[in-house]
C-alpha cells in the first residue's frame, strides 16, 4: 500500500486525536477505575472542527456495541451542560453544574459496556460558550444533521466499535436529527431512542410553548375568570417571571417586530397595554404580545449577530419551520430499526403529547419494535421538575438510565 492511498484513507475517516493515551474516570465511592475515555477532534468539514469524547468500559479491548449521542437545541456542549462550570476558589478545582444528561448517560452506558461517542455542536465549546459567532449565527437543521452523520461515521470506524450494534440516542432537537440519520444508514443503525421528543414541526410546538405564559395566567392567575389578571401579581409570581420576564420591561422593551423593525417602549406599551390600567388582559394584551415574540424570533435583521441568548437564531429556527414534522419522518424510519421514546410528564419544553403522537403513529403503522415509557414528576432534563417551567437540574433519574440500559441491552423487551 502506498504512503498516498493510506493517506487517502486516514483523511476519509476526518479524525485525530488529541491524546495518544486513554485517560481513566473514577467512581466518586472508590479509586477503581470504572469507564476510561479518548478525547477527539472531528473534523466537520471546511475548516471547522469540533471537540469529541469517546467513552469506552475499562475491561477489555472491544469491540464493544456503540451509542451516539445527539445533543438538543441551543448552545449545548456535549454533555448538554446546564449551568456554568465554575472553579472552588479554595481548592481550585472545577465545579461542575448538576444538570449533565449526556454525562450522566455516557457514563451510565460506557460502565455497563457500551461504546458512547458525545460531541460539542458545532462553533460551541465547553461551558456552553460560542467560541465562533459566524459559525453559530448560521448554523441550519442541515448542518447539525450533517455533522451527525459524520459522528456517526467517526464512532463506526473506532477499533473498539462493533459496527454492527449501534444505537443513536437524541434529546429534545436531536429527536428531529436521529430518525433522519437512521432513515439514511438503516444497515448500520440498529435502534433510535428519542428523549424529550418532538412529533410536530418547531413552527407548530413554538407556538404552543410561547402560549405557555397564557395558559398560566388562565389557570392561576385569573381568580375571578374574567380575562384579567393583576399586573402587580403578575409580576412578582415567579413562575410568570420566569415564563415571560419581567413583564413591566417586557412591555416596554425594544421587542424586532415580524418586519425587521424594532418597537419603542412607548409604542409597545401603547400596542399591548390597551386599556392603560394595572390589569392586563389575556386576550387582548398578553396573548398579541407572546405572538409577537414568536413572530420577532425568526426576524432575520441584517447586521446583527445571533448570540444564542435571547432567543434562537432566525437562521436556525427558519430551517427547522421548513422540515417535514417528525410525525411524518417516523414512519420512514425502516421496519428493522427499534424505536424508544422517553418522557418525562412534566416536560414543558417537549409536552408529552408530542410522544403520545409519536406512539400513536408508531401503532398506527404496526412497527414491529417500539416503546413509550414516560415518568412522572420529570421535565425535560429527566430530573423533578415542574409542568410549567424546566428545572435546570440533574442527574438523570436512575430509572430513566435504567429503562435506556435494559432497552438498549435488550430491544424486545417488555416495559410494561
Amino acid at each position: 500500500m502506498s504512503l498516498n492511498l493510506v493517506s487517502i484513507m486516514f483523511s476519509a475517516v476526518t479524525l485525530c486525536f488529541l491524546s495518544s493515551s486513554l485517560a481513566l474516570t473514577i467512581n466518586g465511592q472508590s479509586e477503581l477505575q470504572t469507564t476510561k475515555y479518548r478525547n477527539m477532534i472531528i473534523d466537520l468539514g471546511n475548516g471547522l472542527e469540533t471537540n469529541a469524547r469517546l467513552n469506552l468500559p475499562v475491561i477489555g479491548d472491544g469491540p464493544y456495541p456503540a451509542v451516539l449521542l445527539v445533543p438538543g437545541s441551543g448552545r449545548t456542549d456535549m454533555n448538554e451542560t446546564g449551568g456554568y462550570i465554575r472553579i472552588d476558589n479554595s481548592t481550585g478545582s472545577l465545579v461542575y453544574p448538576s444538570a449533565r444528561p449526556f454525562y450522566d448517560i455516557a457514563e451510565f452506558l460506557s460502565e455497563r459496556g457500551f461504546a458512547v461517542l458525545q460531541y460539542d455542536k458545532r462553533g460551541i465549546g465547553a461551558n456552553a460558550t460560542i467560541l465562533d459567532d459566524n459559525v453559530w449565527g448560521n448554523t441550519t437543521f442541515d448542518d447539525l444533521a450533517q455533522d451527525a452523520q459524520k459522528a456517526l461515521d467517526i464512532l463506526l470506524n473506532q477499533p473498539e466499535v462493533d459496527p454492527s450494534k449501534v444505537v443513536l440516542i437524541g434529546h429534545s432537537e436531536g429527536t428531529t436529527i436521529v430518525p433522519r440519520i437512521a432513515i439514511n444508514n438503516s444497515d448500520k443503525v440498529g435502534a433510535i431512542v428519542l428523549m424529550g421528543t418532538l412529533a410536530q414541526n418547531l413552527k407548530e410546538i413554538g407556538h404552543d410553548q410561547v402560549m405557555v405564559p397564557v395558559l398560566y395566567a388562565q389557570q392561576v392567575l385569573d381568580h375571578d375568570h374574567n380575562g384579567l389578571i393583576s399586573l402587580k401579581e403578575a409580576s412578582e409570581d415567579h413562575v410568570f417571571s420566569s415564563l415571560v420576564g419581567n413583564l413591566t420591561s417586557v412591555l416596554a422593551q425594544n421587542l424586532p417586530l415580524a418586519n425587521g423593525t424594532g418597537a419603542t417602549g412607548e409604542q409597545m406599551g401603547r400596542q399591548y397595554d390597551k386599556n392603560n390600567d394595572t390589569l392586563i388582559s389575556i386576550k387582548d394584551e398578553l396573548k398579541p404580545m407572546q405572538i409577537d415574540k414568536l413572530n420577532s424570533f425568526s426576524s432575520v435583521i441584517p447586521g446583527e449577530k445571533c448570540d444564542g441568548l435571547t432567543g434562537p437564531c432566525p437562521i436556525w429556527l427558519n430551517s427547522q419551520f421548513a422540515l417535514e414534522s417528525n410525525l411524518y419522518i417516523i414512519s420512514k424510519v425502516p421496519s428493522n430499526v427499534s424505536i424508544l421514546i422517553l418522557q418525562g410528564e412534566n416536560d414543558s419544553d417537549t409536552p408529552i403529547q408530542q410522544a403520545l403522537l409519536l406512539q400513536q403513529k408508531l401503532a398506527e403503522l404496526r412497527h414491529p419494535d417500539h416503546a413509550l415509557i414516560t415518568y412522572p414528576n420529570l421535565g425535560h432534563l429527566f430530573y423533578p421538575s415542574s409542568q410549567w417551567v424546566t428545572n435546570v437540574g440533574g442527574p438523570v433519574e436512575k430509572k430513566v438510565l435504567e429503562d435506556l440500559f435494559e432497552w438498549i441491552s435488550d430491544p424486545v423487551r417488555n416495559f410494561k
